[in-house]
């Protein structure tokens, strides 16, 4: 199952690198070899340097990726990936494709520019929830949830509320026995809330 994680400048390090771990250890401690293909996928497929400096290389590109069977949209300074229509259009046309959509943080507002929120029950970081309210009515915003499951979609509060978003994520596309043992082996104390 290929696991593609969308970064861009500013993205927030856990976000990211968070539900890489999870799935990561997910195929690490599985019975079934190489379970899950997790890679990071930039705008260019060249070096994104995340907040805080962290440079970071994407396994590949919009362009070149392979088929993604759940994207991640992650969050960190997420306004000038909002200006740019071929993001737009690529998380368009990639959601239409994968079996899941998932976003971290502030990737809920790239999901829900790019048209594939609309009017769903999400959640984000606490304290994006009045931008995102006021910026699309139509969702219904929750508070205090470190994530939303809405059948194909699911979001997910801020930085390490993805952990907790991809360890239901790997119960979902596999077994709670796989999301438990993996959650052990991160030594990750796992909200599974809802």
């Amino acid at each position: 199952m290929n696991i593609g994680i969308y970064i861009y400048d500013d993205a927030e390090v856990l976000d990211f690198s968070g539900p890489f771990e999870v799935f990561s250890t997910a195929s690490r401690v599985s019975k079934t070899p190489n379970l899950f293909s997790v890679f990071l996928i930039g705008e260019t497929g060249k070096t994104v340097t995340a907040r805080g400096g962290y440079e970071v290389n994407p396994t590949y590109g919009m362009s070149d990726h392979p088929s993604i069977d759940v994207l991640i949209v992650v969050g960190g300074v997420h306004t000038g990936e909002m200006k740019k229509p071929l993001v737009l259009k690529w998380i368009t046309e990639v959601s239409k494709k994968a079996n899941l959509v998932a976003s971290v943080c502030t990737g809920a507002f790239l999901l829900a520019e790019a048209g594939v929120l609309s009017n769903h029950t999400v959640t984000t970081h606490w304290e994006d929830i009045p931008d995102l309210r006021k910026s699309y009515p139509k969702l219904e915003v929750l508070e205090n949830q470190r994530w939303v499951d809405e059948g194909n979609i699911v979001t997910s509060g801020g930085i390490s509320a993805g952990i907790d978003m991809s360890l239901h994520l790997v119960n979902k596309t596999h077994s709670l026995e796989l999301a438990e043992k993996t959650a052990k082996q991160m030594e990750f104390d796992w909200t599974k809330n809802i």
